[in-house]
């Protein structure tokens, strides 16, 4: 509520369809968990002018919630209770009930000088927004309602802030004040919480026009002088009161707890959607249930293995239907920790490969990007590892070969695995083999009548016999046969009868399943209408995963507001299927693969080529488009990112809106797609928009982690920008691909391709391009120790981000250029670089910015002695990794807090920190990262008198080191384990 309107279920986002719908759910929300009256939902629906029906129209409109929630499998009840409804929800399901109990403990716990903890809890309750409570409804009841939680999260807002300024966190606060207030002119309390930041931080002038400011609009606004608090404190600043000043309890900075999130686990839940008619199968799915809960999957010496089944059979039976059924039907209870699905394309030129397939398992299991292994070997290691004694169901639907499946097998017996194939796939050892029949006749007219509806098959059921017989029980068929007649309620079943013979007779040259799929299939194409037919074959050009609405306004240069509609004609004859919903309540579309190849060969039969060329070009330039607008609001503009002239295709200004309310969200969805936009701009020779797209998509690839899909992208369009002779977009990937090499640690490489990229960009007179290449090798240079070369590059990108105004690249070269002038002791001149950045990367709303900047920004403080103000800037740092789900981040924040606590002699706040380090790089699987946590925290329990727990962790951290030829710190914790234990440990 919290925002638009948003339910979630167990398998995914549920649709709830925009208008009565929504507005009734919201109402009930929020009056959970009591009785509603159907009057109070008529005035939210109709104001003071309902309809005679409006009581009928309530029930038919609850009936149907009642319906998509339970399909959903959300778990709420609507019951019927005198005068109205009551829905019935728990409260930790509803984040509008865990916003008010976070605020209301916050504040308690505030009232028991636990200052740092309660400010925590708050921001935590206000990152539950995701913008205007109930955004979107046009109801006046629901708005009046609405607004009364929108002032409690500005009221908590305010709140965290006044804690923080007690923490004396107000030069960190006086860009987030700043901004409030611009949003809220009018609320007198930021006003003052802006002015003591500003007076604390030195900057009495400011405070002092804060109010004079304040004070003219309010004169002119509303005719008023500002409030007692505002102007009692304009005459304290005037006067110097000494009680502005941060209270002596801030300068002792209290001990927060280090609290990790809620789960650092990731459960993914990555089934497809069920079929809501599914029929038949009852015996087969047994047996198979039986295998993957564990009944039948033992060996001989009584040990329980992986159940695996694997499920064969012809085309269009229903094999991957079945594998998500039976998927569904064990996941809740038997796989509680996560189901994996991925279609490995086994039909497709080019599969899906083993190693790709890993990567997004890895990272769907929570393993950032960066930690990723770089070979089969060792993905399949970690994939194993991380599934050991937990319940996870993986599904691999239509795998192409032995060779494909088993490095994605998990080791672990508490898993089981499904998978889909034309093959049998004897060599999966362990499998248990379902060789999937067509339905008998009974079964296939249930399925008919599922679709088509009962009445119509009761009133010809001779004729309805006869179809299913004609299609032999194969379910696609029979789904697409039944759909046709929905479409076409005035046909008889006994004229489809004949339609089907004649079309069969045609077609007679092919195999019997194959001829029976095609007849069914061309029966349903002749009968749309032209535009339905051209889309139909126009879409199957495209290769992602799924199809949002707007791609097919693309395909046909439609710019209606609503494109989906233009699908709708298909998946009424099940031509296309809705394959999920998205977030923003927006269908997702996919082809069976079946129904692709017949609509490819439509395409080349009765499309001409320049009408095909013309579609993709539109669809490349759409996503082009979107992600440029993704790019923009994460880096507050064009920045830090080269484009080139390929052609873009505008989506509806209100479809992208409500994309990009997450826009690294809305990418980590679409990013499949994306990378396959990037292969089809190659195929149809744009390679402009090819390079533009990978770049694009690259910067954001970069925040997220996804590594495997930048190199896969740029690779994929070098190909094209090196065959065309574009020397500008060559260079863009390659200075790109040098900042994947750079984040990988490959530091030779990156050198190479960085150089190579540099040369270009100078020649072609490109001072971004050659701004960013300057900036990462200036990196690569300090990392060598080359401090006088970093500082000579860093000078020259900030002059090439200067000449085309790239305020974002001069931030992120300030940051990284203060860590040297800090190692060096130049801490004013750090400082002023820090606080440039800062404005900066605020001034456009760039969050990650921000963080970086500040989380330098407590190095240099620590390095400084000023430990204090170190572990405040730090502490809020770490809770913005933590909003924006950074674990790396995270990782980094929680040990530079540990060296900081280390450093000012707070041991065991130390240790906790520490810890709480080591808990991170452990969950990502951080090997290398987890020996340094170590290391550092032996030295906190020498310290702490406890050299027997040092020494085992000294132990441990010199095996990883000597494992991944870290030499410098090998030496370094053997030394210190002998110090501490007495003995030095034999050479390995």
């Amino acid at each position: 509520m919290l925002g638009p309107v948003d339910v979630e279920g167990p398998d995914g986002p549920v649709r709830i369809p925009p208008g009565r719908q929504q507005v009734i759910l919201a109402f009930l929300l929020l009056d959970a968990n009591q009785v509603v009256s159907i009057d109070n939902l008529v005035d939210a629906l109709w104001d003071e002018d309902p309809p005679d029906t409006a009581r009928t129209q309530v029930q038919i409109c609850v009936s149907r919630l009642r319906k998509n929630l339970a399909i959903g499998g959300v778990n709420v009840v609507i019951e019927t209770k005198r005068p109205g409804y009551l829905l019935r929800i728990p409260g930790e399901d509803l984040d509008a009930h865990t916003f008010t109990t976070t605020v209301t403990s916050a504040r308690a716990i505030a009232r028991k000088g636990r200052t740092a903890e309660a400010a925590g809890m708050l921001r935590a309750a206000v990152a539950l927004w995701r913008g205007g409570c109930l955004d979107g409804m046009e109801s006046r009841a629901l708005r009046t309602r609405a607004l009364r939680l929108d002032e409690e999260r500005l009221s908590a807002i305010e709140d965290y802030l006044e804690l923080e300024l007690h923490l004396g966190r107000h030069r960190t606060l006086v860009g987030e004040i700043t901004h409030l207030t611009h949003e809220n002119p009018l609320r007198e309390r930021l006003r003052a919480l802006l002015m003591i930041a500003l007076y604390r931080s030195g900057r009495q002038a400011e405070a002092l026009d804060t109010y004079r400011e304040s004070r003219d609009m309010l004169i002119e606004e509303l005719g008023l002088e500002p409030g007692p608090e505002l102007r009692l404190l304009e005459n304290a600043i005037l006067a110097g009161d000494e009680r502005l000043l941060v209270p002596d309890a801030a300068g002792e900075p209290e001990e927060p707890e280090p609290r990790p999130p809620a789960s650092r686990t990731a459960c993914p839940r990555q089934l497809p959607a069920d079929t809501a008619d599914f029929v038949g199968h009852d015996t087969v799915l047994d047996a198979a249930q039986a295998v993957l809960t564990g009944a039948q999957a033992v060996l001989a010496g009584g040990h329980r293995a992986v159940g695996v089944v694997v499920i064969t059979g012809r085309p269009g039976v229903g094999k991957s239907t079945v594998a998500a059924h039976l998927g569904h039907r064990v996941a809740a209870e038997q796989f509680p920790d996560g189901q994996l699905y991925c279609d490995l394309r086994g039909t497709r030129a080019e599969p899906s490969a083993a190693f790709d397939v890993l990567g997004r398992f890895l990272g769907a299991l929570g393993i950032p990007g960066p930690m990723i292994p770089h070979d089969l070997d060792g993905r399949s290691d970690m994939y194993r590892t991380l599934l050991a004694g937990r319940r996870v169901l993986v599904v691999l639907d239509d795998a192409t070969s032995e060779r494909q499946v088993l490095p994605l097998l998990p080791g672990s017996s508490t898993c089981a695995v499904i998978v889909t194939s034309r093959a049998r796939l004897t060599g999966v050892p362990g499998a248990h083999r379902i060789d999937l029949p067509v339905l008998d006749a009974a079964r296939s007219l249930a399925l008919f009548g599922a679709v088509l509806g009962t009445e119509r098959v009761a009133a010809e059921h001779a004729a309805a016999e006869a179809l299913v017989a004609t299609v032999g029980g194969l379910p696609l068929a029979v789904r697409i046969i039944a759909a046709r007649l929905a479409a076409r309620p005035h046909w008889t079943l006994a004229s489809m009868v004949h339609r089907l013979a004649s079309e069969r007779h045609r077609l007679d040259e092919l195999a019997h399943g194959e001829m029976t799929i095609r007849a069914s299939l061309s029966l349903t194409h002749d009968g749309l209408d032209s535009r339905s037919r051209e889309l139909f074959a126009l879409l199957s050009q495209f290769d992602g995963p799924s199809l949002p609405g707007w791609l097919a306004g693309a395909v046909l240069d439609d710019d209606r507001p609503f494109p989906s509609d233009l699908l709708e004609p298909l998946v009424d004859v099940q031509m296309l299927e809705v394959s999920s919903v998205a977030r923003t309540g927006e269908f997702r579309y996919r082809f069976l693969d079946m129904l692709r190849l017949f609509a490819r060969e439509k395409a080349g039969a009765e499309i001409p080529p320049a009408r095909r060329a013309g579609a993709v070009e539109r669809v490349v330039g759409g996503w082009l488009a979107l992600a440029e607008q993704a790019h923009r609001r994460v880096y507050g503009g064009d920045f830090t990112v080269l484009h080139g002239a390929g052609v873009r295709w505008q989506p509806d200004p209100e479809y992208v809106a409500q994309a990009m309310t997450d826009p690294l969200d809305w990418m980590a969805g679409e990013l499949e797609n994306m990378c396959a936009a990037v292969g089809q701009a190659v195929g149809a020779g744009l390679h402009e928009a090819s390079w533009d797209l990978a770049v694009t998509v690259a910067t954001l690839c970069e925040l997220r982690g996804h590594l495997d899909e930048w190199q896969q992208t740029h690779q994929t369009a070098l190909t094209a920008t090196r065959a065309a002779g574009n020397i500008l977009g060559t260079a863009a990937l390659l200075g790109s691909l040098g900042t994947l090499y750079l984040t990988r640690g490959q530091n030779a490489r990156a050198h190479e391709t960085l150089n190579a990229a540099l040369t270009d960009f100078v020649a072609l007179d490109e001072p971004r391009g050659a701004g960013l290449c300057r900036r990462d090798l200036a990196l690569l240079a300090r990392r060598a120790g080359e401090d006088d070369l970093a500082l000579s590059l860093y000078g020259q990108a900030i002059a090439d981000f200067g000449r085309v105004e790239d305020i974002v690249g001069r931030a992120t070269v300030l940051t990284q250029r203060a860590h040297i002038l800090s190692r060096r002791g130049e801490f004013a001149a750090a400082r002023a670089d820090l606080a440039d950045a800062m404005e900066i990367n605020r001034s456009v709303g760039y969050a990650g910015g921000v963080a970086r900047a500040l989380r330098r920004l407590g190095q240099v403080q620590a390095r400084s002695g000023s430990h204090d103000e170190a572990e405040r800037t730090l502490v809020e740092v770490l809770a913005m990794v933590r909003r924006s789900r950074d674990v790396i981040g995270e990782g980094h924040l929680l040990f530079n807090l540990g060296e900081v606590t280390a450093a000012a002699g707070r041991y065991e706040m130390a240790r906790r920190w520490f810890t709480e380090a080591l808990e991170v790089r452990e969950t990502i699987m951080d090997h290398r990262g987890g020996a340094v946590v170590r290391t550092a925290l032996a030295g906190v329990l020498e310290r702490t008198g406890e050299p027997a727990e040092a020494a085992g962790l000294l132990e441990q951290a010199v095996a990883v080191f000597a494992e991944r030829g870290m030499e410098r710190e090998r030496v370094a914790a053997d030394r210190m384990f002998a110090r501490i234990s007495g003995t030095r440990r034999p050479e390995e």
